[in-house]
């Protein structure tokens, strides 16, 4: 009696008593087949969307936004602190930056002349230099960042951010990886949904060519309406039987990649900016990688303008191993710095003209730091102890420098913030209390942050 109810109270009780997975815990969270899990914030919301600029490999504090000129006394000699095991434990002598800093904006933050032009929104920067991981390997480093917990299976942020706060577009996910050449290590396992239901998993989007596979119509329209009645009806019937709260993720899935047929065109149409926007992105480069997320950046603005609510912006590929110098740091760093630099700048300036600054946050940041000792001669090995990550707009102070590391860059020392802080504080933007978002799996209540995570208050304007 209770399989033929339809998709109303009885397969609602045919689910439990299946012991279904799902069960929403957030305040004022209504059914767990809705998109939304929240029918309001926890607090006022100062943010609509978050951008995640995701630096891949891990970009060196001590040569990007945590001066450390103490390292020049020490260059070439052997390191004065001890050191932890690395990740290749292949230790050479102190290595001062081979680059330069100086203050910019009226706040005088530091910016390594790696990026020339990000001084120019210096004042929109709020700079967290005492950010540390506990993991010293990419892939459990990706995890960790990107789910919380060190291990495969867990949901992305993004995909935690799509099923709290749902999105304000129906034809588009609520949670897009803009992907410019690079996967993170660990694989699309970063994006994932894990747990939460499959709609809420990252959908990939490219800047080049088509943007998303088989988003064109391949069939007429009369053959797509037939398609879709056949595969209604056998969903329907699959879930009759089983009661599986997965078959209702596939037909929303099915049904927002046929709505997305009209809609991705649309925002994908580059060319369709003005000669002035291009430029300021750098789309006419004449380093390929800087077009590339030139691209990127663009679209993720246009992904904002369309209430998508989390967009992750990956790394193009460059002449080094992405951030990850283990030799030939100044050639690497210059290298995926001229690939980020001008468009980063490019996407605060323009959401700023559009006022979409303030209500979207962006998060600049990768999975660990470098340590200030060479590993041979001339590069930089991983290091979770300290690394400097900054956020943007969405009610952030900009203009502030938070935490400290010790005078080589080593270990945070000050306001030590941890990845689960960053979490905490990056929902809390977006009226989120990270320990009331809850999903049941497994027969406890999960977060985001798990049982850590407290607000980073220095950062919150």
């Amino acid at each position: 009696m209770l399989s033929l109810s339809g998709s109303g109270l009885g397969l609602w009780a045919l689910a439990g008593l299946m012991g279904s997975a799902e069960s929403a815990r957030a305040a004022g969270a209504g059914s767990t087949r809705d998109a939304r899990a929240l029918a309001t914030t926890h607090a006022p919301a100062r943010a609509r969307s978050v951008i995640f600029l995701y630096q891949d490999g891990g970009p060196a504090q001590m040569d990007t936004f945590d001066p450390k000129p103490r390292l020049a006394d020490y260059h070439g000699k052997p390191f004065p602190l001890p050191m932890a095991p690395t990740q290749f434990n292949n230790n050479g002598n102190t290595l001062a930056s081979p680059w330069k800093f100086s203050q910019h904006g009226q706040s005088g933050i530091p910016i390594s002349e790696l990026f020339p032009n990000l001084g120019r929104v210096a004042d929109e920067l709020c700079v967290i230099r005492s950010m540390t991981s506990e993991f010293s390997e990419h892939t459990n480093a990706n995890y960790f960042l990107h789910t919380g917990l060190g291990i495969p299976g867990r949901p992305s942020m993004g995909a935690w951010m799509s099923y709290g706060l749902g999105t304000e577009n129906d034809n588009l996910p609520g949670f897009v990886v803009v992907e410019g050449g690079l996967v993170p290590p660990g694989g699309l396992d970063c994006f994932s949904a894990g747990f939460l239901p499959a709609r809420h998993q990252g959908s990939i989007l490219r800047p080049r060519g088509e943007t998303i596979a088989d988003a064109t119509p391949r069939d007429p329209e009369s053959v797509q309406r037939r398609k879709r009645q056949l595969i209604g009806r056998l969903d329907s019937a699959f879930a009759h039987e089983t009661g599986a709260e997965a078959v209702d993720s596939a037909i929303a899935n099915h049904e927002l990649a046929y709505r997305m047929q009209s809609a991705v065109p649309e925002l994908s149409a580059l060319d369709g900016e003005s000669a002035e926007t291009k430029a300021l992105y750098g789309f006419d480069s004449p380093f390929e990688p800087t077009r590339i997320y030139a691209r990127e950046c663009c679209l993720a603005r246009r992904l904002v303008e369309r209430g998508v609510r989390f967009i992750e912006v990956t790394c193009p590929r460059t002449i080094g191993d992405r951030w990850d110098q283990h030799s030939d740091l100044k050639a690497g760093h210059e290298a995926n710095a001229r690939a980020v630099d001008q468009p980063i700048t490019a996407l605060i300036l323009d959401l700023k003209r559009r006022g979409l600054l303030e209500s979207t946050l962006l998060v600049w940041a990768g999975e660990f730091g470098r340590t200030p000792f060479a590993q041979g001669s001339n590069g930089r090995d991983h290091n979770p102890f300290a690394f400097s990550v900054w956020m943007a707009g969405g009610g952030i102070r900009g203009g502030t420098v938070i935490g400290a590391t010790d005078e080589f860059g080593y270990r945070a020392v000050d306001q030590v913030c941890r990845v689960h802080d960053l979490h905490a504080t990056v929902l809390h933007q977006l009226g989120v209390d990270h320990r009331r978002l809850t999903f049941r799996s497994g027969g406890r209540d999960h977060r985001l942050t798990d049982v850590h995570g407290e607000l980073i208050e220095g950062a919150i304007g």
